[in-house]
């Protein structure tokens, strides 16, 4: 099995030289306006053609999930970075088919289930034909929105269902890395929702319903602290392994995210000199994810006339 990698992270090897580096980014950020910048990102071959950052970027996507599919026909490894997507079409066919409203470039490409499938499947309620996880979280969230007409409700049930099947999968693919990274995913969605939860005032009713519990957070610590105010969620947060976040958090939403995704990197860093495990592609996908975040940042903040400082605030840490 573990010689099974050794050309595909060969080839790995070969398209990270093509990944973007500080210098193409202080490039993107020397760009006067928001057009120059998409040239200069098609000139790279970005893109497929469209000036529209939104097509420019998810043609960045779809060929990273090409290229994968080249390397491996097992997409098995890569279900907890396939999984927020998967999500996110579902909740629009939820919304889109009950309340009778056009979804209009919601649906996200790349995915195992079709779109079609899932307006389908909510319009027959039938979901037999979804896997096990999801079909159940699809049918109480179809059941909720027609009896409550609350779409906030049913973006919390199916945003806790994924949140639980990236944390499930992480674990059953018995490699560490994975492992890891689904857990580092979750305990962060639930940290960010306590702290929205804590200044905003939220019951305790919401928060057992929104956050999904995971090894590294106590959840009922968690929600006996955002009950109380930021400041008790702060104290606890800085009795565990997140303790440096707090800080960040403190700041800004946007900080506490930044600090996340730098973490990542650091986890799959050590993953890039390995040939014998999935772990490189894992880690090629998610240098891939990042680079394309980044750009967004720096085509956002083009489009809307930001400031170079506060962009620069946004920005990630890259791979390479």
């Amino acid at each position: 099995m573990s010689d099974d990698y050794i050309y595909a992270v060969a080839r790995i090897r070969s398209r990270e030289l093509s990944l973007f580096t500080r210098q193409d980014l202080e490039q993107l950020m020397a760009a006067r306006t928001y057009e120059e910048c998409v040239r200069t990102l098609q000139d790279k071959g970005w893109g497929d053609g469209s000036s529209s950052s939104q097509e420019l970027l998810r043609a960045e996507e779809e060929k990273t999930w090409a290229f994968i599919r080249e390397l491996t026909q097992d997409l098995t490894p890569f279900e907890v970075l396939l999984l927020p997507a998967e999500y996110n079409n579902l909740k629009a066919a939820v919304k889109s088919v009950l309340t009778d409203v056009e979804a209009h470039e919601v649906f996200l490409p790349d995915t195992a289930i079709p779109p079609e499938e899932l307006m389908r499947a909510v319009r027959e309620q039938d979901f037999s034909a979804l896997p096990a996880s999801m079909a159940d979280s699809a049918k109480e969230a179809s059941r909720l929105l027609l009896e409550t007409g609350d779409g906030q409700l049913c973006d919390i049930l199916l945003d806790r269902a994924c949140l639980l099947d990236i944390l499930e999968k992480g674990r059953e693919s018995k490699d560490p890395l994975l492992a890891q990274y689904a857990e580092l995913t979750v305990a962060a969605a639930d940290i960010k929702i306590a702290a929205r939860s804590a200044k905003t005032r939220k019951s305790r009713a919401f928060l057992e319903e929104a956050l999904a519990p995971c090894s590294t957070l106590d959840q009922d610590a968690l929600i006996s602290a955002a009950c109380k105010d930021t400041e008790a969620l702060y104290s606890y947060l800085s009795s565990t392994q997140y303790e440096e976040a707090v800080s960040l958090l403190k700041k800004s939403y946007s900080a506490f995210e930044k600090w996340c995704d730098d973490k990542v990197m650091e986890l799959i860093e050590s993953q890039r000199f390995n040939s014998f495990t999935v772990g490189p592609l894992f880690a090629y996908v998610i240098a891939r994810q990042r680079e394309i975040a980044v750009v967004r940042i720096i085509l956002s903040g083009k489009l809307n006339e930001l400031d170079d400082g506060m962009i620069r605030e946004r920005l990630r840490e890259l791979y390479v």
